[in-house]
């Protein structure tokens, strides 16, 4: 999956293209298995039967399953609103916003119950497990980093922030005085920090030998991306003073304007051909 196709705000694809948010409230439903955090509870012979509990490893799996599901859906969402726009039609920033968040919790509420089947979990108990492990993430730091992926994953999508990232009135009140040509300059240097990000991860596998077309490396490039590319945003974003909060609340802001519309999408496609340029796969 390319990167920029999974970001489609405001006419471009933008603030999608970092990585994970969704309250785990709305996550978790689907086992007939109990939490083994603690690992105290066994079986008769005094070992733990993992078969009947939702391990620290189960978590990360599911999450991670998840995470690459919902980034293909938003892939095939953003092909669909880019050829609407390629059309001459243009849909309101608003409009797009609610779009992009209900067809993503339509979609993932259509496969997260497989999810849970393959594994044999149920909603409560993995929810259970979940706030379980992240309530000591220095012990379980493999179940944050999943869990607050795809959390931010649905964050970018909806603008509703549920990490606690510190989105808020301060951050929406920068944004809304930020200057035009402050934000395309701020977008300029997002668009090339993931795109760098990007770069850096495929000349790993690449001088490995990797095959880039193999399905399984091609996750692992998408996940290793989603696990740094909102560090890389932001980290740019901050070279300007800015938080990413801002950026947003400049791109809601400035989403009726026809010369930034045409400038993100310029951006967009630059950065589509620099992927393409690198052998990216698709997803």
């Amino acid at each position: 999956m390319m990167i920029s196709s999974k970001s489609v705000v405001a006419g471009s694809a933008l603030l999608v293209a970092a990585a994970g948010s969704i309250a785990l409230s709305r996550l978790l439903k689907s086992s007939s298995r109990k939490t083994a955090t603690s690992l105290t509870e066994v079986d008769e012979e005094g070992e733990l039967n993992e078969d009947k509990y939702i391990t620290p490893d189960d978590v990360v799996t599911i999450f991670d399953t998840l995470f690459l599901h919902m980034q293909q859906v938003l892939a095939q969402l953003s092909q669909q609103i880019q050829q609407i726009q390629a059309a001459g039609q243009m849909i309101p920033e608003a409009q797009l916003r609610q779009l992009l968040k209900a067809e993503f919790e339509r979609a993932l509420l259509a496969c997260q119950g497989k999810v849970f089947e393959e594994h044999d979990v149920d909603e409560d108990c993995l929810q259970e497990a979940t706030m379980e492990l992240l309530s000591d993430p220095e012990k379980y730091p493999k179940v944050l980093r999943s869990v607050e992926r795809f959390q931010k994953l649905y964050e970018n999508v909806s603008g509703e922030s549920v990490t606690g990232s510190g989105s808020g009135s301060e951050g929406r009140s920068k944004g809304a005085t930020m200057t035009q040509d402050k934000l395309l300059i701020a977008a300029s240097k997002y668009f090339d920090a993931l795109t760098e990000a990007m770069r850096e991860i495929v000349d790993r596998f690449k001088a490995q030998g990797s095959n880039l077309n193999d399905i399984s490396v091609a996750q692992q490039i998408h996940m290793q991306f989603a696990a740094v590319a909102n560090d890389a945003g932001e980290e740019a974003l901050a070279k300007l003073d800015m938080t990413l909060d801002n950026f947003r609340a400049a791109i809601e802001k400035y989403s009726g304007n026809p010369e930034v519309g045409r400038t993100l999408t310029m951006l967009q496609m630059k950065q589509q051909q620099e992927l393409m340029k690198m052998g990216v796969p698709m997803m």
